[in-house]
């Protein structure tokens, strides 16, 4: 017998996830990390969001011949999908702020740049 169930566990990582991302905004001084933190952070709220979509015997919205079907809602999906690649051109653009303050200061250390060393 499980003391958790499957879903306890399941929410408890994406949570986890989550909660490291958001720390690791808060706590890391390197902006490289930064991004990174805010992509582990971003992949947790997606798999949220697909935990709590995530049903059992509904099928893909496709035309099909038989009727009375239980259809998933698409929205979820298209919202998520969009959510993916706002995510990615986000990171790309902070990337490519990154490059651009490197390129300004010999460092990527928050602390060294906000102090004009």
């Amino acid at each position: 017998m499980l003391l958790f169930s499957v879903t306890a566990i399941v929410k408890a990582l994406v949570l986890a996830t989550v909660t490291i991302g958001f720390f690791g905004i808060l706590w890391k001084k390197n902006l490289l990390m930064k991004i990174i933190a805010m992509d582990v952070m971003s992949t947790g709220v997606v798999a949220f969001y697909v935990f709590i979509a995530a049903r059992r015997g509904l099928i893909a919205p496709i035309v099909a011949d038989r009727s009375n079907l239980d259809y998933g809602d698409p929205v979820p999906q298209a919202v998520i999908l969009t959510a993916i690649v706002i995510g990615l051109s986000i990171q790309a653009l902070m990337l490519v702020g990154a490059i651009k303050i490197a390129k300004d200061h010999p460092t990527l250390e928050v602390s060294e740049i906000e102090g004009g060393k």
